[in-house]
């Protein structure tokens, strides 16, 4: 069976890069562009990764980390947070959200396809790339 991502996130041009490192690896990407709406899609239809912005409109990623971590159905689901805001602090608060990786943007597609990949393939492994 194929590996199905969900994308939170608010840029209509990161979705579409996302989907450019991902869909050749045989992934199915899914988008939306605000929390309530990732987090209804998540709970729903929990995803093999969910790639969470922080910045996102109507309800910020990290509430929606931790409704994900609160939730029995989306506890174990591999969170990969994605910002623009590359302090120490942000890395911080997304490893005691739960976050099993952390990208900052701009990001190089080979490392999110590469983090992607490994969080689908190898549960027990996080990883962060500055």
């Amino acid at each position: 069976m194929g590996h199905r991502v969900l994308v939170v996130e608010d840029s209509a041009v990161i979705q579409r890069l996302i989907k450019v490192c991902l869909r050749p690896a045989g992934v199915e990407v899914e988008t939306r562009d605000d929390g309530p709406s990732g987090l209804e899609a998540a709970l729903e239809n929990p995803p093999s990764l969910l790639i969470l912005d922080v910045g996102l409109p109507r309800m910020d990623g990290w509430e929606v980390l931790e409704r994900i971590r609160s939730d029995a159905r989306t506890r174990d689901l591999k969170v990969l947070v994605l910002t623009a805001h590359a302090q120490e602090e942000t890395r911080e608060r997304a490893d005691r959200g739960g976050a099993d990786a952390f990208l900052t943007k701009p990001f190089r597609p080979d490392d999110l396809r590469a983090v992607a990949l490994s969080l689908m393939h190898d549960p027990g492994m996080a990883v962060g790339i500055a």
